[in-house]
């Protein structure tokens, strides 16, 4: 079911962007700016280990500084039938983790010191389990793909704000006869849906990757008392982090709750472990 409702999701961003890229740029607006979005999307995705072991201080660690980590990381990827990931260290206190790189080639799994200390083995193995699921559905490219369209519908959106200024209020869209308030309104609410959609792809990437961590540790509940540890750890000692790459975290290092969970990159923590305790 995560694998169809992101499918739906896609589809659905995708129609989106068709139907504002034509509403609002015409034709060509909105393929100069998917031209633009991919650009800097496929950009982001081709460096994006680079960029974010870099922005976290990541430290490349060996076998022999952390055996249990690279054990651990080796066995689980040999059951995946993967590559041996790039191995890195933050220097922080929080309880995370991340995975990234454009393919399971080219991995890096990125785990914290304090998430070394306070995981038992088990616990690690749900966590390392849950990342490496990241690499083998290759999630950054659909997180890349939704970006994209996003990034491509609020360009437009962006274009047209401009246009409605220097245009003198009225934009190609009036002077062909269309209704110059629908405009106005699709501005608004066009880059507030694509952003809700993208949202929610990430989110069912999560519930995929739990799912398929379970599978490669065998044991829903060491991912499930991973993330109660997390979850405590983070009221505790919270991670700073980026906007832009909380979405690649094992949890959402950023707090939302209520109305604002629509915006969050992950699904709720009590949700994912309610769920992981009912398998078997």
């Amino acid at each position: 079911m995560n694998y169809l409702k992101t499918a739906i999701l896609l589809a659905s961003l995708t129609a989106l962007m068709l139907v504002v890229g034509r509403a609002l740029g015409g034709r060509g607006g909105m393929y100069y700016a998917l031209i633009f979005a991919a650009i800097f999307n496929v950009g982001s995705y081709w460096f994006s280990d680079k960029i974010v072991l870099k922005m976290y201080r990541a430290k490349p660690i060996t076998e022999a500084e952390s055996p249990a980590l690279y054990s651990t990381v080796a066995q689980l990827a040999q059951k995946a039938r993967i590559p041996m990931p790039r191995l890195y260290l933050i220097p922080s206190p929080a309880l995370n983790a991340f995975a990234t790189g454009r393919s399971p080639q080219h991995a890096v799994v990125a785990v914290t010191d304090g998430l070394l200390r306070h995981l038992n083995r088990d616990e690690l193995e749900g966590v390392l389990g849950h990342e490496l699921s990241h690499v083998i559905h290759r999630d950054m490219l659909i997180s890349t793909i939704a970006a994209t369209a996003a990034g491509a519908i609020s360009m437009l959106a962006s274009m047209a704000r401009w246009a409605l200024i220097f245009g003198g209020g009225r934009s190609s869209n009036d002077r062909n006869g269309h209704n110059p308030f629908a405009s106005i309104v699709m501005l608004i609410v066009a880059p507030i849906a694509a952003m809700l959609i993208q949202m929610a792809v990430s989110r069912s990437r999560e519930y995929a990757a739990d799912l398929g961590g379970v599978k490669l540790c065998g044991n829903p509940r060491s991912l499930a008392n991973a993330l109660r540890k997390l979850q405590a750890g983070a009221e505790q000692i919270p991670l700073t982090a980026s906007p832009a790459t909380a979405h690649l975290f094992i949890m959402n290092p950023l707090s939302g709750r209520g109305l604002m969970h629509l915006f969050s990159t992950h699904p709720p923590i009590e949700e994912r472990i309610k769920r992981l305790e009912s398998m078997r």
